[in-house]
């Protein structure tokens, strides 16, 4: 006979067989979070299980969004002290060793995301099992919030995958498939979900040993942990300076000199959890996830009433196009690609198929996707597509001419949507018998990498289009971020004089690679001259002439594109580039100011791009410039950074 027990967010359900299940469904909430309620309940749920030991103990989530999201970051923003810090990370601390010393077997069932605090409860569990599924995934990534994992995971992560596997973890914050977590160690089977519970109440009664680390792994994780951290903090180094970033740093120390438990570090010590609270660092990474839900939140809800997109059909099958065609179909969608020739789509198709091989890690599943991009020279799937995506060459007499014909031609709910970069949304839609349906759908380059996309809405964009395109955009995991049609929108408007000075420093005779070397050493992932390059020093032109007066023009730019040497893409632009790496000279002395001189025009372009209201308000235009150019997180975004650093000396 089962029995169960409810909580507010728990339920206690206890098979014939002995066996119990412990299912979290957090109320009032789409995903679980380990709230301050959440986790009493828990401690409640064990002395139930104290009072009656069950045969094993399951954890399992009753949410479609995943296991466990981890730690409530509403709770981690408030708090104002060290020690208020000290005091939740014991909470979790406690709480996890109680459930890793219990005397009955533990198992958690992983299906979807399980993160932070979630993987820390996994991990305080005997045995841990994940779905197969290509949502599960799994992580500690505390360093990206600029914090660390507080409850067990710097001590238990390395005793189940070794120092090496855990530091790059937690250091890093990756997601690991199911797939990649049996073969680290991290779990102990990989089952599809038509049997997770069957083999989630096999496993747990088993008795089956746990995995233990090859020798030199124990040796790794004891006596040698000095020579570990000391070699994985040069290596943190080379990508973060601890001024910027301490977390990595005191993960490290926390990990090497005190087991793990940031509660043992004095207060005194640099990478204390006090002085990491209390750092600015914390604060914009926290203020940055929360800029990030709002991004998200845009895309909830336009769907409601119809079907979601199945079909994309994109025009334009350069660099732009064919990546925004192949990312759409690595998100599940059926996706034709248009050109004028088969020859112009082959090369994207190329690209894509690399892609997938490289986000899939295999190549069964990568060919699967690969048979969702069909090249579409004629453009049959217009007739049939959701959403219709062009990515042509900036002139707008093409661009209205391929929109008076996609209007005759499409279906009537489908939306249409440009690519443009710099020419005005209401212009193109000029031709249109029914403006209201053209919309803004603006990706950045490379498209794998860069989340943000601009949803552009024209005087004309109805609220139904805007909405429905950030829907999509929502859909294909990219962060949508409503802009008013104006040149340049946001991004590129912000960017483009940066880039600009940054050429100009060329022409003053400063090295490229020392302008690079001063923004990196800010805290930018890339340099303004290799961006450049990256971007196209073509397309860096054009937008520059649409947007900076003539007169600010560099002129060394200009040279390099009259002599077809366009970066990246053609193997030479400042930079020569080869297996697509720049190759970059010794970077010597960096003149001081350099970097403030860079930053000046970006922050000035984003504030006038407030003041117009091309975004709605300056935590949007922090939000946009962070995830469209990778502006330095720790800073908080260049509008934050103004205030608490410029304005203040």
């Amino acid at each position: 006979m089962n029995t169960s027990t409810n909580f507010a967010h728990w339920q206690l359900q206890r098979d014939a067989d002995g066996t119990a299940w412990a299912i979290l469904d957090r109320q009032g909430a789409s995903a679980n979070v380990l709230t301050a309620e959440v986790m009493a309940e828990l401690s409640t749920l064990l002395d139930a299980c104290d009072s009656e030991p069950p045969k094993a103990l399951i954890f399992k989530s009753a949410k479609a969004a995943g296991f466990i999201a981890g730690a409530d970051i509403e709770e981690l923003a408030q708090l104002e002290s060290g020690a208020a810090a000290h005091a939740l990370i014991k909470r979790g601390w406690d709480l996890f060793n109680r459930l890793a010393a219990v005397p009955y077997p533990t198992l958690a069932l992983i299906r979807g995301h399980c993160m932070g605090g979630g993987t820390e409860l996994a991990l305080a569990c005997r045995y841990r099992i994940a779905v197969d599924e290509v949502q599960t995934k799994i992580a500690l990534p505390e360093v990206m919030l600029g914090i660390i994992p507080g409850w067990g995971g710097m001590l238990r992560l390395p005793q189940k995958v070794g120092a090496g596997a855990a530091l790059d973890m937690m250091l890093t914050g990756k997601n690991i498939d199911a797939w990649r977590a049996k073969k680290m160690g991290l779990v102990d089977a990989c089952v599809p979900p038509r049997v997770m519970d069957n083999a989630a109440r096999t496993l747990a009664v088993s008795a089956q040993p746990t995995r233990r680390l090859p020798f030199i792994q124990r040796l790794l994780n004891g006596p040698l942990k000095g020579l570990v951290a000391a070699q994985a903090r040069r290596q943190v180094a080379r990508r973060a300076r601890p001024e910027h970033y301490p977390a990595p740093y005191a993960i490290l120390d926390m990990w090497a000199k005190y087991g793990g438990n940031p509660q043992a570090v004095p207060a005194s010590e640099p990478t204390s959890l006090d002085r990491l609270i209390s750092s600015s660092t914390t604060q914009n990474l926290l203020r940055v996830f929360f800029l990030q839900e709002r991004l998200k939140g845009f895309g909830k809800g336009a769907f409601a009433r119809e079907s979601k997109p199945q079909h994309v059909h994109v025009i334009g099958a350069g660099v732009m196009g064919g990546d925004i065609a192949a990312w759409c179909a690595l998100r599940g969608l059926r996706v034709t690609l248009q050109d004028q020739r088969i020859e112009k789509i082959a090369p994207a198709i190329a690209r894509a198929a690399v892609l997938f091989e490289k986000k899939l890690r295999d190549k069964k599943a990568a060919h699967f996707v690969l048979d969702r991009l069909i090249p579409d020279p004629q453009g049959h799937g217009v007739r049939q597509a959701d959403v219709i995506i062009e990515a042509i060459f900036e002139n707008l007499e093409a661009k209205q001419t391929l929109f008076a014909d996609l209007e005759r031609r499409a279906k009537p709910g489908a939306l249409l949507a440009s690519n443009t970069s710099s020419l005005r949304l209401a212009d193109i839609a000029q031709v249109l018998q029914q403006p209201e349906r053209l919309v803004g759908i603006h990706f950045f380059n490379p498209v794998a990498q860069m989340p943000l996309v601009e949803v552009v809405a024209s005087e004309n964009t109805s609220t139904l289009a805007a909405q429905q395109a950030a829907a999509f955009v929502k859909q294909i995991d990219k962060l949508p971020l409503p802009v008013k049609d104006a040149p340049g929108f946001l991004v590129n408007a912000v960017l483009a004089p940066y880039l600009n000075e940054a050429m100009r420093c060329v022409d003053e005779g400063i090295a490229p690679e020392v302008i690079d070397a001063a923004m990196l050493a800010f805290g930018m992932p890339m340099g303004p001259i290799e961006l450049a390059d990256t971007v196209g020093l073509d397309i860096a032109l054009t937008v520059g002439r649409q947007l900076i007066s003539a007169d600010q023009q560099p002129e060394k730019v200009a040279e390099l594109v009259t002599a077809k040497r366009l970066g990246k893409k053609s193997g030479q632009g400042f930079y020569l580039w080869v297996a697509g790496r720049a190759k970059k000279s010794r970077v010597g002395a960096v003149p001081d100011g350099l970097s403030q001189r860079l930053l000046k025009p970006l922050l000035a372009a984003t504030v006038a791009r407030v003041a117009a209201g091309v975004v709605e308000d300056a935590d949007l235009a922090d939000a946009g410039i962070i995830f469209g150019t990778g502006f330095a997180p720790y800073t908080g975004g260049p509008i934050n950074y103004q205030a608490h650093h410029i304005e203040k000396k």
